[in-house]
């Protein structure tokens, strides 16, 4: 295939800001899919990402478009994520392209995604073109909007793009600047084949389809290749593109992203940023990998019945396939048996995932309280990572904890500003500068990553009304003043509450989780007891009142001693009961923990 007629790009912007809504209307104007196939978020393939109304999973596609100059182009789209949780999913995509469309709301302007996306393409030395979308709402002030990009961006005016995605408007401009603006692919045709894995996905009956991008040679049906990183060789069973359904092609030349499949079915032989080479005549070097992302967030999974442990295990593995943010290994828990351990980008990261793997695997799951990782470094010995509380060292030993610290941008109106600033340092936040973007203002603070996590960006939306916006990048570890918090019910520590805390926010953490599990643990036929603990000593309790039966409900009249014996044999009943009863903790216990 001519080069010259290959156009790669990216959709990248803000959450919400119209990116799958663009790449729906593209392939409709080209034709790709018929108008009675169609329905919204198209390429968002999984009931997770239509439910929410994000995308989760950046998704190709190839579209044929005959420009006005009577050639026909091919354009190899990839539309992603704008969840900062996903930004993994971005940086992928991006290495496949050699262009971005920027999408910008006519009403919302440049927000801190925006922005972020922007600098991410501008490290992978993309040619950005800038458009503005939603032009269609009624009242809007699109100059706004197209101030912030020359001032706050710096792109040329006459290069911004005016579209509206779902009215239908501007695409066939758009269309052809995207024929003038983004580069043709480089690369060699006749060089030896390398190739890029830059997503992967596990079909039932093909075993794993290896999404690439080939940047020299050809990779064909039925040749021998190579993965120069794991070393491993295979057959190519298949070769293809989607249109936006897999369809088969003879082979993948410079400058294509395509797919194959050579009957792989074990995820560990592949992974994702591995170079493929063929074995007759191979690449001298592989292509650069990408960066290993540090999960932030980590928590327990564990199947609810334990038989299911190796039905959770085969889905994990999958799941990793096409998400290699996600980490595990395996964990015991005194309460639930065998599990993992999961490493996740954010506490949506985690939700998605546990969705999936009920969903997709048909699994029942229980997830323990999320943690953030602190580094320990004991008086005498080498600095190690906790990642589950039970992982502290005893109170005896002399040692230091330090917590992860993010730097987190907030783009907020000027009115916002001091109710924003107050929140922040309510969250422990450290003040380290502020500027102004056009007519807002970007603040930016050093805040402790166990402080943003939970729920940091719903108080931003909620103090500027819906304007704000938060972007944030790890910082490094601080000294921090740490204790360990547990949940005892019946004198028994329950380490799936267990958790790590500002020393600060311990009574008030723990009395929470307290009152919560008070009102949700139905009740026994013993009391049971709920404590927070913290530091060797309760700083909070309750108590769920025993289940009432009227055993003297058939003695009528008569002498008062045979009620008070049936009495005394009820209380020496519900003692032993409590000596060898297991307190039932309902499933909305645990998610409700979640959310404290």
């Amino acid at each position: 295939m001519d080069q010259s007629l290959i156009r790669n790009f990216s959709i990248i912007a803000h959450i919400d800001h119209g990116k799958s809504t663009l790449a729906d209307r593209l392939l409709l104007f080209t034709g790709a899919i018929d108008e009675r196939k169609f329905k919204n978020q198209l390429l968002d393939d999984m009931d997770i990402e239509r439910e929410r109304g994000i995308t989760i999973k950046a998704s190709a596609v190839r579209i044929e478009y005959p420009a006005k100059d009577g050639k026909t182009y091919i354009f190899n789209l990839i539309d992603t994520p704008g969840h900062v949780d996903f930004s993994y999913e971005v940086e992928k995509s991006l290495r496949a392209c050699e262009g971005a469309l920027l999408v910008v709301d006519a009403s919302q302007g440049v927000e801190s995604q925006t922005v972020a996306n922007y600098y991410l393409a501008i490290d992978n030395n993309l040619e950005i073109l800038p458009v503005v979308n939603k032009i269609d709402i009624v009242n809007i002030d699109i100059n706004h909007a197209k101030t912030e990009l020359v001032e706050a961006l710096g792109f040329k005016e006459q290069d911004i793009q005016f579209i509206s995605a779902k009215a239908g408007i501007g695409i066939d401009t758009l269309f052809e600047k995207i024929v003038e603006y983004i580069p043709s692919p480089e690369g060699d045709m006749n060089q030896p084949l390398q190739a890029f894995i830059f997503d992967m996905k596990y079909d039932i009956y093909k075993g794993i389809i290896i999404y690439i991008r080939v940047v020299n040679g050809k990779i064909e049906d039925g040749s021998r290749i190579k993965m120069m990183h794991a070393g491993r060789e295979f057959n190519v069973e298949e070769v293809g593109v989607f249109h936006p359904d897999p369809f088969k092609v003879k082979g993948l030349s410079t400058g294509e992203v395509g797919y194959f499949t050579c009957g792989i079915h074990e995820p560990r032989e592949v992974q994702v940023g591995d170079t493929v080479t063929e074995v007759a005549r191979p690449a001298a070097q592989p292509l650069p990998g990408y960066r290993q992302l540090n999960p932030l967030v980590f928590c327990g999974v564990y199947p609810v019945n334990s038989k299911d442990f190796m039905a959770l295990r085969e889905a994990i593995e999958k799941l990793r396939l096409n998400d290699p943010s996600f980490v595990y290994e395996l964990e015991s828990s005194l309460s639930f048996g065998h599990g993992f351990r999961c490493g996740f980008l954010g506490l949506l990261h985690m939700e998605v995932v546990q969705e999936r793997l009920q969903r997709e695997y048909d699994l029942n799951l229980i997830l323990t309280t999320p943690n953030v990782r602190y580094r320990c470094i004991p008086k005498n010995g080498e600095p190690f990572f906790i990642e589950n509380p039970a992982q502290l060292p005893d109170s005896s030993e002399q040692y230091k904890l330090e917590e992860p610290f993010l730097e987190v941008s907030i783009l907020t109106p000027v009115a916002a500003m001091d109710q924003v600033m107050e929140l922040a340092k309510r969250k422990r936040g450290s003040f380290v500068k502020s500027e102004f973007v056009s007519d807002r203002m970007r603040v930016v603070f050093d805040i402790p990553l166990s402080e943003v996590i939970v729920d940091f960006n719903d108080l931003i939306k909620s103090v500027t009304r819906g304007y704000g916006s938060i972007d944030y990048k790890f910082k490094g570890f601080f000294s921090a003043n740490i204790a360990k918090l547990d949940i005892m019910i019946n004198d028994k520590i329950c380490d799936a509450f267990s958790c790590l805390v500002s020393k600060d926010r311990a009574y008030e953490k723990g009395s929470a989780l307290v009152g919560k599990l008070k009102d949700l643990i139905p009740q026994q036929l013993f009391e049971v007891r709920v404590q927070a603990v913290s530091d060797g000593r309760i700083i909070s309790g309750a108590k769920v009142k025993a289940a009432g039966k009227n055993v003297t409900a058939k003695c009528y009249g008569g002498d008062i001693s045979r009620k008070r014996k049936l009495w005394e044999k009820q209380k020496e009943g519900k003692k032993k009961l409590k000596q060898i009863g297991n307190v039932e903790v309902p499933q909305e216990a645990f998610l409700a923990a979640l959310k404290i």
